[in-house]
């Protein structure tokens, strides 16, 4: 059997918090008999390979792991890189651009929307523009301005739950690069 490459999103990663830190981190993927355990940033990122392919119990068993060994209860989505790079070869944003003062963002959902919608409700804030849902990657996407990211992070989880975990569009890339596009 070969492995697949993933990537766990962790949610509530704070690198300040020893017990959030990338290296004890890894050391969790690594008990857990993951390869090629490395983390992307300092903001739950963990890239693994495994030959287990149901990502819902990967999660559970991710999420139990964080819990029990460091008291991480924030949640765990976990996308595999074929659907990351389906996500990112879609270009969702177009001629867009990441700044510092727009972000691009993805925001991932534990569960599927169902039915999706054909258009988002309006945010409020005219900072914020929805751009769509990627279906296959369970993202919903976004460009808002820098700051109204604690009131965009508010409202998107009055509308999704608390399952989600956003990154920039950046990020996204950087975790491809470090998933090789091969078992």
């Amino acid at each position: 059997m070969t492995s697949t490459w993933y990537c766990a999103l962790l949610r509530g990663i704070g690198p300040g918090n020893p017990n959030m830190r990338n290296e004890k981190l890894r050391e969790v993927f690594d008990g857990l008999g993951f390869t090629g355990v490395v983390s992307v940033l300092s903001s739950g990122n963990i890239v693994f390979a495994t030959e287990t392919t149901d990502t819902a119990a990967l999660e559970d068993r991710i999420q139990s792991a964080l819990r029990g060994e460091l008291g991480i209860g924030g949640g765990t989505i976990v996308r595999s890189r074929t659907e990351l790079q389906a996500l990112a070869d879609g270009e969702p944003f177009g001629d867009l651009e990441h700044t510092r003062e727009t972000y691009l963002t993805a925001t991932f959902l534990k569960s599927p929307l169902d039915p999706v919608p054909t258009s988002f409700p309006e945010t409020g804030d005219p900072t914020v523009r929805m751009v769509g849902y990627d279906t296959a990657a369970r993202a919903v996407l976004a460009v808002s301005d820098n700051t109204s990211s604690p009131f965009f992070m508010t409202w998107l989880e009055r509308q999704f739950g608390k399952d989600i975990t956003t990154r920039t569009w950046l990020t996204v890339h950087r975790i491809l690069k470090r998933m090789p596009d091969h078992a």
